[in-house]
């Protein structure tokens, strides 16, 4: 795989001194606010040239300035990831723009139904579910990441590349009241490992991060419904979420990186011991 190399040492791991993401171009999704920001601006400091796409331009024009005050580079690109051609555009700009693409980091989801979005889903039982939230939430989910990762593998299958999917300990453990969430995540697992089994022989590694962090869903959740919150915050063992720049974004950097190039088709559990397995 020559898209992401590095120059090595005896293990594989970068040199020391070298910025573990120099001359690479990632896509960041969701990049306006949260996880998807923190990534955005670790990568830059890595060495990364960040597509910061989100949907709405404010946003996506206040995380690339905050890339660029520091010294890195950073383009913004509004994106609904509910739309295909939003999504395959999306693409298209950060090659046309930077010659080459080899990290896609699918951050984005959104909740509620296409006419009325939120920001966090509002729990709901099984039975009571609509067809319209489950649409916009897979359509923002699962489909996007799917055409996120369908308009960059003719860009990544000469080059190799990095694929980071975002999953949730939500549908691992079948979360109350979340059920379109649950179902989305999954999928997203399941894409993952479909993907990373197909596409290894480019040099294209697939993999998924499950999140516990301290996002603008936790902080909603808090607000509106602080008996569940507390419950989840009781479940890790740290005793805290996660920092999205602190404590996501650094995985998220690895499996970017050189050093992940013999890791496919997993999910990483970040989330403070929240889920321990064997």
């Amino acid at each position: 795989m020559t898209g992401l190399s590095a120059t090595p040492l005896a293990d594989g791991a970068p040199a020391v001194g070298t910025r573990q993401l120099e001359g690479k171009v990632a896509i960041v999704t969701a990049a306006g606010r949260g996880i998807g920001r923190g990534i955005a601006r670790l990568f830059a400091r890595e060495g990364a040239k960040v597509v910061v796409a989100s949907l709405g331009e404010e946003e996506c024009a206040i995380t690339v300035d905050e890339i660029r005050a520091a010294g890195g580079t950073a383009t913004a690109k509004a994106t609904n990831v509910g739309l295909k051609d939003e999504v395959v555009s999306m693409v298209r700009f950060a090659v046309e723009s930077h010659g080459q693409l080899d990290i896609l980091v699918n951050a984005a989801q959104s909740f509620g139904t296409q006419a009325k979005p939120t920001g966090a889903t509002v729990p709901t039982p099984v039975q009571d579910y609509s067809d319209e939230e489950i649409a916009w939430t897979f359509a923002t989910g699962l489909s996007g990441s799917l055409w996120a990762m369908q308009a960059a593998f003719p860009y990544m299958r000469d080059r190799g590349g990095r694929i980071i999917n975002f999953g949730s300990w939500y549908g691992k453990a079948g979360q109350e009241g979340t059920l379109a969430y649950n179902l989305t995540k999954e999928s997203i697992r399941a894409l993952t490992r479909t993907a990373a089994r197909e596409w290894a022989k480019y040099g294209i590694t697939v993999n998924v991060i499950n999140p516990a962090a301290k996002t603008d869903a936790a902080a909603y959740v808090e607000q509106n419904n602080p008996e569940a919150f507390a419950q989840a915050l009781a479940m890790i063992p740290m005793g805290r979420f996660g920092d999205p720049e602190g404590d996501i974004a650094p995985v998220a950097v690895f499996l970017a990186s050189a050093a992940s190039g013999y890791v496919t088709g997993h999910t990483f559990e970040v989330d403070g011991g929240l889920l321990m397995h064997a």
